[in-house]
């Protein structure tokens, strides 16, 4: 049996970009969510894993951590196409701007925590977090340029990119960052697909309320 432990759908950024690559690939992958912030949630991970971290993929007696070691897992086992595009050219592209996101965008974490179902102000837009938020949109309009022909998505085709990316389309929806032209055109594109559609009902649903800061969740509490 192939299960992924995963946090809370509404709050974990790392905790969706895998349950997504999960979702899309075809494969049957058993998900259970631990919510995140409550003081038994240390213990219940380290006993279930052997450590405090999620996602968390397990295999028969294989235990994989980090959402893009996961990913590759996947996509080693999934029909081809499913996480990766086909085309050389556009995987080598596609795993270049999930490196990117995977290894930064710090500002964007800190200051635009994840709250699917919330909206909330804006922070002020400017020093690092203005230069990320601009990368994240040159990222977007490079891609979809070129790929335009091809699908809605970054490489045409949904791909492991768009899951990456997707917690940073829903931050947008939280925070009311304005966009317009193909960027707007992509991140609709990415909120109204089955896949997210599925991930808000799932976080809409969810009965635990987190309260984040910088570093992750302060306390959390079970919605009234």
């Amino acid at each position: 049996m192939t299960e992924l432990i995963l946090g809370n759908m509404n709050y974990s950024s790392w905790s969706i970009r895998a349950a997504l690559v999960a979702r899309a690939s075809g494969l049957e992958i058993k998900e259970t969510v631990v919510p995140l912030g409550f003081d038994e949630t240390r213990a219940t991970l380290i006993e279930r894993t052997g450590f405090h971290t999620v996602p968390v993929l397990m295999h028969d007696n294989l235990i994989i951590r980090d959402s893009l070691a996961i990913t590759e897992w996947i996509a080693e086992r999934a029909e081809r196409g499913r996480v990766w595009p086909e085309e050389a050219a556009k995987r080598a592209l596609a795993r270049s701007v999930v490196a990117e996101m995977h290894s930064g965008f710090m500002a964007i974490r800190s200051k635009m925590g994840v709250d699917i179902r919330s909206r909330k102000p804006l922070p002020e837009v400017e020093g690092a977090l203005k230069s990320e938020l601009d990368r994240v949109l040159t990222l977007w309009r490079t891609c979809r340029t070129q790929f335009a022909g091809d699908g809605p998505y970054l490489f045409g085709a949904w791909s492991a990119a768009d899951a990456f990316y997707a917690p940073v389309v829903t931050r947008f929806r939280t925070y009311g960052y304005a966009l317009d032209g193909i960027e707007a055109d992509y991140a609709d594109a990415v909120w109204e697909s089955d896949l997210i559609r599925q991930l808000r009902d799932q976080a809409e649903a969810e009965p635990w309320e987190i309260e984040l800061g910088d570093l992750g969740p302060v306390r959390a509490w079970l919605r009234e």
